[in-house]
């Protein structure tokens, strides 16, 4: 077996499903989002958050729940060349927009099969997806391969650190580090984040990416540049490791470098990314 780009864990390649995910305090808690590759905090408009699951290793039977895609995530998503993206309604310029990019758009609109509703919340917060069936839809979609991401062992130095929040306005998302179980809990408007099966969510390495958020063709979302370069913090082992962030072109990964010039290693296992306006 191989070992995969997304985690640094036992993993042969395979398609990469993204998933645009709800992060509304009534759209919690979440399915699935536990056995995700990575994890991605966006913020959205009004100060909140959405998140993205991207899945290659594991599929778990569900996920969700799935919200709308934005315009930025076509730029972003290229980084893992030609991923499915699974989502729940956008604006038709961004609906257009996806269907011209390289990325294989699973909408709700287009292919409903793949999606159901289910659990305890109330529409529109309880759409889900079976990831299988997705996949079986975009049957030509990337395999997981370099994003620029590095792991191993804890370099020297970086600042301890309990605790990481970043703030949107009217949503947080918030890490604490334990000791115990050897990775960061994370925390939505301060209350744990969990699964639906109770799991507390969080991941071994977080990155905290800092990077410019104009408003998007719309004029009301961000649009959240990941091409370019700037500082990211990167939480690992307890400990805050400044870095910093580059990704030359839409079709590159992102390198994350250390003062020293040296790239910043990982922990392996599952990766949370939040985007944080500079």
């Amino acid at each position: 077996m191989q070992t995969s780009p997304f985690t640094g864990l036992p993993a042969d390649p395979a398609p990469v499903l993204a998933v645009k995910m709800d992060n509304h305090a009534d759209a919690r808690p979440h399915t699935g989002l536990e056995r995700a590759d990575i994890v991605v905090v966006e913020k959205v408009e009004g100060g909140l958050s959405r998140l993205i699951g991207v899945y290659a290793s594991d599929l778990p039977e569900a996920v969700g729940p799935v919200r709308s895609a934005r315009e930025y995530n076509v730029e972003q998503l290229r980084t893992f060349d030609r991923p499915a993206l699974a989502y729940s309604g956008a604006r038709e310029a961004v609906v257009d927009l996806i269907k011209k990019s390289p990325l294989h758009g699973i909408s709700h609109d287009d292919h409903p099969a793949p999606y159901f509703r289910g659990g305890d919340n109330e529409a529109p917060h309880n759409l889900y997806l079976r990831p299988e069936q997705a996949l079986a839809l975009a049957p030509e979609a990337s395999l997981s391969d370099d994003i620029g991401y590095r792991f191993g062992d804890k370099p020297k130095g970086g600042e301890p650190t309990e605790e990481h929040t970043v703030n949107y306005g009217r949503s947080e998302t918030s890490f604490t580090w334990s000791a115990k179980e050897k990775r960061w809990l994370a925390s939505f408007d301060g209350e744990p984040a969990k699964s639906t099966g109770g799991a507390r969510l969080g991941g071994t390495t977080v990155i905290v990416q800092k990077t410019d958020m104009p408003p998007d063709s719309s004029g009301k979302t961000p649009y959240i540049k990941t091409v370019g370069s700037g500082p990211a913090t990167v939480l690992r082992d307890g400990h805050a490791f400044e870095t910093t962030w580059k990704r030359p072109d839409a079709e590159a990964g992102t390198t994350f470098t250390l003062p020293n010039g040296d790239r910043m290693p990982f922990d392996p296992g599952q990766t949370w990314v939040v985007y944080e306006e500079r």
